[in-house]
């Protein structure tokens, strides 16, 4: 049987997970893994935002928790933005990948205990097979995206799944701090 859009969300989160480690354990690897830990974070949060976080909320009855996922995404990036900007070889680099290795797997305890698991109850099987389909093409179509590639749509998109509104007239600029100053409330 074909793995459904929790399967594939999970599947993303073990990967990332193994990159975790790779990195923690492995410094000779990082200046090349840095770059493929972010262009999949990226990748996976896009395609949650545009095609999952939508339905597990409208759908899935996973409003509040949407909500609160789409901030911890917001988190994530400016994270991952630092790591990307952290000389692998610095004494800063260990400080800034346990700072987002802590947000990003208190995301995934969250996800995989509320979001995920009220999706699997709420959505028929059809249903998640359809939001698998849309969650892989949107992965592929961001992988090699990195966080400041994020675009206003990408960005309104966010505000919407963290229900922030009154944003719809802000510049991209003006729009993507909103969005961290909530997410950091």
């Amino acid at each position: 049987m074909a793995a459904d859009v929790v399967d594939l969300i999970m599947q993303d989160h073990r990967e990332v997970e193994r990159l975790f480690d790779e990195l923690k354990n492995h410094p000779e690897k990082r200046k090349g893994l840095v770059p493929v830990l972010t262009t999949l974070l990226s990748a996976h949060s896009r395609a949650e935002e545009s095609a999952v976080y939508p339905a597990a909320a409208a759908e899935a009855g996973e409003a509040d928790d949407v909500a609160h996922s789409q901030e911890e995404h917001i988190e994530a990036d400016q994270l991952l933005a630092k790591l990307a900007d952290t000389d692998p070889e610095s004494a800063d680099f260990d400080k800034v990948l346990q700072n987002l290795v802590d947000a990003v797997t208190h995301h995934v305890e969250e996800e995989e205990t509320k979001v995920l698991p009220g999706m699997r109850a709420n959505l028929s099987q059809d249903r998640r097979l359809e939001l698998a389909e849309a969650f892989a093409a949107s992965r592929k179509e961001h992988l090699g995206d990195q966080p400041d590639d994020i675009t206003r749509d990408q960005l309104l998109q966010q505000a919407r799944n963290a229900d922030i509104s009154g944003v719809s007239s802000l510049d991209k600029d003006a729009l993507q701090k909103k969005l961290q100053q909530e997410a950091g409330e």
